[in-house]
């Protein structure tokens, strides 16, 4: 930088002509915004004539190196100009400094001093709208797309078909590729993009084969795009021979994308396989890593893996600890979850509001209230989803009061979305609060314009339905103005699982099955309905048609932490080392509780077997085994905390508050729905959950 500044003061001071082209030759050197100013205060002191290609390039060196308001600064004071090319330099400098509303404000204005916008303007406002998912924006400007000229313009195109698919309009973005004249393979791109993020995966991958049938040579961003959309493991192989084909199989980017398409086909050992054999692996490529055990439900491998990269003394970023801290929820553990809070705080020395908003959901999710209401109250700025977050956390343990509390000072600071209301409704029906659950439901349109979607109506459901208000709840999905889908009659069937109604699941059924036919969590509901009430016959058909239609039964599991490894148990577990100790132990728990006042609830042993052998059964639940092995391996004073992966069943509920009575400890039980926690031989679901 001394040497350019030498050769531009020496040019200065021997009077020798220095053009503008020298000027912004030096200008494109500058890689900090520190050195840029310096070149453009020498070269303003040097009194040289300047045109408008160097003000367009200062401008846009400026917007790169994230100087968004000297960029601005410039263009005002050479905005007289009627030149679109300086107004397009200035719109691609604020879209991509996320400036969206102000690119549009500045489009706004071009009409005004008679600067037509041309086929070069529309891709960045077009990308403005996409980021602000603001279809209405989109329309309008496709519309002056129409006015000025541009609408058989490929680019212009290919930018409506991003941005109407990205604003959630997939029917509009097939209506403009249909309508191209002309189609570039971005053109395909954009298309299969569209597909992949509507979820329409199937059409995509078609989209996809016929641009290959066509001859069409398929492109970075196409093959990117066709690797979003593959769900089948035979369909990837497919795909991956086309890479090779096309050469594609080194580009860093498309090797990262084919890893998560095998792991999301469930072949994560071809997804590590292909990590293996990065020759260097970016900050990129361990996050996809990570990421893919987390979602392959690996935890324990995701954070092996993060700790691999730490040994290598690589500086996690931001995308890679979101990674590790969904594998962390995973497990629940408090430990791993304080651990990777210590990591964060180092690696960050700013507070970032995303991470602090993740490390309040983990800590939530690992059952330490106290610990994320530390990270929220410490935070240094808190946006909707932080306060969400935190409404939820106390919704899901059960203290529903405190989330209506937290919920009304949130509302002295912020508008709740459809995502707060979702936590509120939540919380109260945790908590049995439907007073309060159709003052929050009655509210959203009345005091904050929020119209439900299904995820309130859901919620609705299960308020009224946990509550025993069967007949309501059933009376408000027939009154809903949207269709019901598989959430709302999820909501009815847990709520007739609870109160064993028989006509009302029966109705629910069926509409899953249509909705959701291969969630075999609805086969299991209502075959223990019927088990439950001692319908056998009708029981047992269920299980049958489950079996018939490939439909597998989740396997239950319960994992416990020692001394930071993680332990996990299954019904009838004998795995474990110390199993006959632990079966021994077991035996001894189960006599004390007796003595106390336990009766076993053999409804929840659903095969027809004897009462002496569904005892047996009762007995050897996973959350007992785990109970059993903590109480064995933990100190005395120890909290035992344990993480069922399905809803924890009545007798177990039952039993681990006797549990917690007879051996003085508190037990924290984390199920797919909420949390529990024992002492004293009570539960703060109140028995309501």
């Amino acid at each position: 930088m001394q040497l350019k500044l030498a050769t531009l003061s020496k040019a200065t001071a021997t009077a020798r002509p220095i053009d503008a082209d020298t000027c912004i030759s030096l200008i494109k050197k500058c890689h900090t915004l520190k050195s840029l100013k310096t070149v453009h205060a020498s070269i303003l002191r040097s009194h040289l004539h300047l045109n408008l290609h160097f003000f367009t390039n200062l401008i846009s060196h400026y917007a790169s190196l994230g100087s968004i308001a000297y960029a601005y600064t410039l263009f005002s004071y050479s905005n007289s100009s009627n030149d679109a090319f300086l107004w397009n330099v200035m719109l691609h400098g604020l879209v991509d400094n996320a400036q969206y509303h102000r690119s549009l404000l500045l489009y706004t204005c071009m009409p005004h001093l008679a600067i037509a916008p041309d086929n070069f303007s529309f891709p960045f406002l077009l990308k403005a709208c996409a980021s602000l998912r603001n279809p209405n924006l989109g329309s309008q400007l496709h519309a002056h797309v129409f006015i000025y000229g541009y609408s058989s313009h490929m680019f212009v195109a290919n930018s409506l078909i991003s941005m109407y698919a990205k604003c959630g309009l997939f029917a509009v973005s097939k209506r403009v590729f249909d309508k191209m004249p002309h189609r570039s393979a971005v053109s395909w791109s954009a298309m299969i993009g569209a597909y992949s993020q509507s979820g329409f995966h199937e059409q995509g991958l078609l989209l996809f084969t016929r641009m290959l049938d066509e001859g069409i040579k398929p492109n970075r961003a196409s093959i990117l795009n066709a690797t979003a959309c593959v769900w089948r493991e035979n369909v990837a192989h497919n795909v991956f021979r086309v890479i090779m084909d096309n050469g594609l199989d080194m580009d860093h980017s498309v090797r990262n994308a084919t890893m998560l398409m095998f792991a999301r086909c469930g072949r994560i050992d071809i997804a590590r396989s292909l990590f293996d054999g990065f020759k260097y692996k970016d900050l990129v490529c361990w996050a996809s890593m990570i990421d893919a055990y987390a979602h392959a439900d690996l935890p324990l491998k995701a954070l092996h893996l993060f700790n691999q990269m730490r040994l290598q003394c690589l500086l996690p970023d931001s995308i890679i600890l979101l990674a590790v801290i969904r594998a962390c929820s995973i497990l629940a553990s408090l430990n791993q979850a304080r651990i990777l809070h210590g990591v964060i705080v180092r690696c960050f020395l700013e507070s970032q509001l995303v991470l602090d908003t993740a490390v309040l959901d983990l800590y939530v999710k690992c059952g330490s209230l106290a610990y994320a209401r530390t990270v929220f109250d410490k935070m240094k700025e808190k946006n909707i989803i932080s306060w969400s977050t935190m409404i939820r956390g106390y919704g899901m343990h059960g203290h529903g009061r405190v989330a209506l509390h937290l919920f009304d000072q949130m509302k002295a600071l912020i508008k709740p979305d459809h995502v707060t209301f979702v936590s509120v409704l939540s919380a109260c029906s945790h908590a049995g609060l439907i007073a309060e659950g159709w003052e929050c439901f009655n509210s959203m349109i009345r005091d904050f314009g929020v119209t439900p979607i299904s995820e309130h109506y859901a919620c609705m459901v299960d308020l009224l339905g946990r509550a025993g208000q069967l007949n309501q709840a059933w009376l408000f999905i027939q009154r809903m103005p949207l269709r019901p889908d598989a959430a709302v009659w999820g909501a009815l069937l847990g709520a007739c699982r609870i109160h064993l109604n028989v006509k009302l699941a029966e109705v629910a059924t069926k509409s899953l099955f249509d909705l959701d036919g291969e969630n075999p969590g609805r086969y299991v509901l209502l075959s223990n309905i019927y088990a439950s009430l001692g319908k056998r016959k009708e029981a047992n058909r269920f299980r049958y048609l489950m079996k018939s239609r490939g439909v597998r039964k989740i396997v239950g599991r319960t994992i416990i932490e020692i001394k930071n490894k993680i332990y996990t148990f299954v019904a009838g577990d004998r795995s474990q080392p110390e199993i006959d100790v632990i079966y021994l132990e077991l035996d001894k728990l189960m006599g004390r509780i007796r003595q106390q006042g336990y009766v076993p609830d053999l409804s929840f042993v659903l095969h027809d077997v004897d009462g002496e052998t569904k005892e047996k059964m009762l007995y050897a639940h996973s959350e007992k085994l785990a109970i059993v092995f903590g109480l064995m391996n933990l100190g005395h004073e120890s909290l035992i905390r344990i993480t069922k992966n399905l809803r924890v069943c009545g007798d177990c509920h039952t039993a681990i508050k006797f549990i917690s009575k007879v051996t003085g400890r508190e037990i924290v039980v984390r199920d797919a729905h909420r949390f529990h926690h024992f002492m004293n031989g009570t539960c703060s679901c109140g028995d309501y959950w």
